[in-house]
């Protein structure tokens, strides 16, 4: 099990008041939306943007419908993909 880096993010008080989340809950929601923004920019994989947002792979897909944030899964992806499809259907 890999170990875990603290890392802090500090945000002025007055954003923090700002936010339109509830209280309860803000620090799991901001890194649900900070995975989906990695993810969207191409900074984190999708494994690891899972991680982050601590979602299962269905709650991070639709997390990512929900946010309007398409998989970024290439023609050259699909076609790896395929090849090893092949490759295991001996």
């Amino acid at each position: 099990m890999e170990g875990s880096m603290d890392m802090t993010l500090e945000i002025p008080e007055g954003v923090v008041q700002a936010l339109r989340l509830p209280r309860k809950g803000t620090k799991e929601e901001l890194k649900k939306l900070l995975a989906v923004t990695l993810y969207e920019k191409g900074i984190l994989g999708i494994g690891k943007a899972r991680e982050l947002a601590g979602a299962s792979k269905l709650e991070f897909y639709a997390l990512l419908k929900k946010e309007g944030v398409p998989l970024n899964y290439s023609e050259e992806d699909a076609e790896k993909d395929i090849i090893t499809a092949k490759a295991l259907a001996v």
